[in-house]
């Protein structure tokens, strides 16, 4: 049997991944376990859990793939300073200590780290290295269900590349067409999250979000001026605007002088109506690119398949318009899509293309993305004993009866099962759930539980087998990367005073029989949920479906702003205690608010930085 492991670390959400045999055994992010979100150290935690839940020594790990070349990006940063001297020395003088000092020098850095985890691992030449977007298309294609696809990736930058175009045929993968820093549509729309005051690498589906509360004013200018867009969907960014490659900073004087407004400080301006046209305009703009690139694509190449990796395929909204446009009969999406996924795309990369291994099967391969860390009931018990926990054991099937109607009854719910999901979804085993029918619970989940933003939408998970009788979609997407309108005989019209209504003031009303997951425009972002591959879940929204005639539940992450998604129990306790959630489920425990002791945790989100 052939064990590969996959890493990927050191620019942000450091991963590590496992394959034996080509088969995906587990997959998590080093963010769960250290609990400071997007965490770019060495995933040293993330290795641990991997070994000892395949109970296997590094010693006796056939291969292991970091995501990247360093020499490459190495190369990139040198001429890139070059190319711009002398502007940009405070950024190259700060970055070259660390590079001379660590990143040069990986290989080695790399050896010395993974020989903490088994002092017999001495073997250095174990140590791989893939390219950062082969990593990304391999992670999209080789897990795909497809036997042929085109394989678009693309994302902030990698070592050179930002976008690129493959084709994947069986067990190859053929990169044809690249596009090079600083144009880069990732960067570009990370530009205007900066712009409008959210966290570059964080903050950039928050604009996404933001979008649909404005008019693409802007849109147009962006196109004119920063943007150089061809018929085929390349494109190449006017540079004057922008102060990321060579400072330390996204954009520039001249970027806020063609807005109009400087760049927002999120600690003295609230966000305006300016702001809500600003997201809304780089969205569109963003679509635009997007949709000429997979027309020009689907034109070329005649092949009915693409598969999406890279950050900027986590712009569920995009992938929802590829869709609808019918320019691929199908496509599939990374579930984690940023550099997280790198670590497994690595792995499958070598066992793929270095070991020349075949693909047996064409189905998605992702497991519905439940890879990580999985707690058995004794565990639990311990754990709670321990925190001095109030619960109740159940049978599965009664935990899903009780839960169903708490939730009827607008009660919110930790929910706590199975394998923690790999990428920045949760996808009903780390979910906090609430009932979509209720007018009131975007904001109350917002505001008391997530502690955050009001305007933040969020996702309904429905059973696949109800999915065309409430939303205009035709594919699985167990991930939660499409969006799509809710049907026609689901929406509420509109009256001419709401249709006047701009800004956050659309927030209130009511746009649906399922409002808590209808956004101001009408769609949401459609998690289908499956019996074969989330049976607990599946069976609780099945339960909730009997009560109240909706196959549909709120599904939003478990955890507060700016906490990663809980991992241990631990975790979800004390995220519990910390918010206003009303039940905890953990496996076969079912634990309520009111019983618990009220002294713990009464400021619960001043634990993480606001992201």
């Amino acid at each position: 049997m052939t064990s590969i492991l996959g890493i990927s670390a050191f620019y942000h959400d450091s991963a590590a991944a496992l394959i034996v045999d080509g088969e995906i055994v587990s997959a998590v992010q080093e963010e769960r376990f250290t609990r400071v979100k997007h965490d770019p150290s060495y995933p040293f935690r993330s290795i641990d859990f991997i070994l000892k839940n395949s109970k296997k020594s590094l010693n006796k790990i056939d291969h292991i793939v970091f995501f990247e070349k360093p020499f490459l990006k190495f190369e990139r940063l040198l001429e890139t300073y070059m190319a711009y001297a002398p502007k940009g020395f405070k950024s190259f003088s700060l970055s070259m200590p660390i590079w001379l000092r660590e990143k040069l020098f990986q290989k080695k850095f790399l050896f010395d780290k993974l020989r903490q985890h088994d002092e017999d691992f001495n073997d250095i030449n174990k140590i791989k290295f893939s390219e950062h977007h082969f990593s990304h298309a391999a992670s999209a294609f080789y897990p795909s269900p497809f036997k042929e696809a085109v394989i678009l990736t693309l994302d902030g930058v990698g070592e050179w590349a930002t976008t690129t175009l493959g084709v994947g045929k069986k067990n190859k993968i053929e990169i044809i067409k690249e596009i090079h820093f600083p144009h880069s549509l990732g960067l570009l729309y990370s530009a205007f999250t900066y712009y409008t005051g959210f966290k570059v690498n964080s903050g950039e589906y928050k604009v996404m979000g933001l979008a649909p509360y404005g008019q693409p004013k802007y849109k147009d200018l962006i196109l004119k001026n920063l943007v150089d867009l061809k018929d085929d969907g390349s494109f190449r960014l006017n540079m004057k605007y922008f102060n990321y490659a060579t400072g330390l900073t996204m954009t520039n004087k001249k970027f806020s002088d063609l807005f109009g407004n400087p760049v927002r400080d999120p600690k003295t301006e609230k966000l305006t109506e300016f702001h809500m046209d600003i997201a809304s305009s780089i969205q569109a703009a963003t679509e635009e690119i997007i949709l000429k690139l997979t027309k020009n694509i689907s034109n070329e190449y005649k092949i009915d398949n693409l598969c999406l990796a890279g950050g900027v395929a986590l712009n569920c909204v995009a992938n929802g318009k590829i869709l609808k446009n019918n320019t691929f009969k199908d496509i599939w999406i990374q579930p984690a899509a940023g550099d997280a996924g790198g670590s497994l795309g690595a792995a499958l990369a070598y066992w793929h293309e270095e070991l020349k291994m075949p693909r047996n099967e064409f189905k998605d391969r992702m497991k519905g993305s439940y890879l990580g860390p999985k707690f058995d009931n004794d565990t639990i018990k311990k754990k709670l004993d321990d925190l001095n926990a109030v619960y109740e054991k159940k049978s599965p099937n009664e935990i899903s009866t009780l839960v169903a109607k708490e939730l009827s009854k607008s009660k919110t719910v930790g929910w706590f099962q199975g394998k923690m999901e790999f990428g920045p979804r949760a996808l009903g085993c780390r979910s906090i759930l609430a009932d979509p029918r209720s007018e009131k619970m975007q904001k109350e989940l917002n505001l008391k539980i997530k502690f955050r933003e009001s305007f933040r939408p969020f996702a309904p998970s429905v059973l696949i087998e109800n999915l065309n009788e409430w939303f205009e979609l035709e594919k699985n997407s167990p991930y939660m990367l499409l969006v799509s309108n809710v049907k026609k005989n689901k929406q509420i019209k509109m009256t001419d005073e709401e249709k006047n209504k701009f800004g956050i003031d659309k927030l209130n009303v009511k746009r649906s029989s399922i409002p808590a997951v209808t956004h101001v425009d009408y769609s949401a972002r459609i998690q289908t949920v499956h019996k074969d591959t989330n049976p607990r879940y599946h069976s609780l929204i099945k339960e909730f479906y009997k009560i109240t005639k909706c196959p549909i539940l709120v599904n939003t992450s478990f955890n507060v702003r700016g906490e990663p998604i809980v991992c241990s129990i631990e975790d979800a306790y004390n995220c519990f205690m910390g918010t206003n959630l009303d039940i905890l489920v953990l496996e076969d425990f079912i634990l309520f608010k009111d019983d618990q002791a009220k002294s713990l945790n009464e400021n619960y989100q001043s634990r993480f930085e606001l992201d």
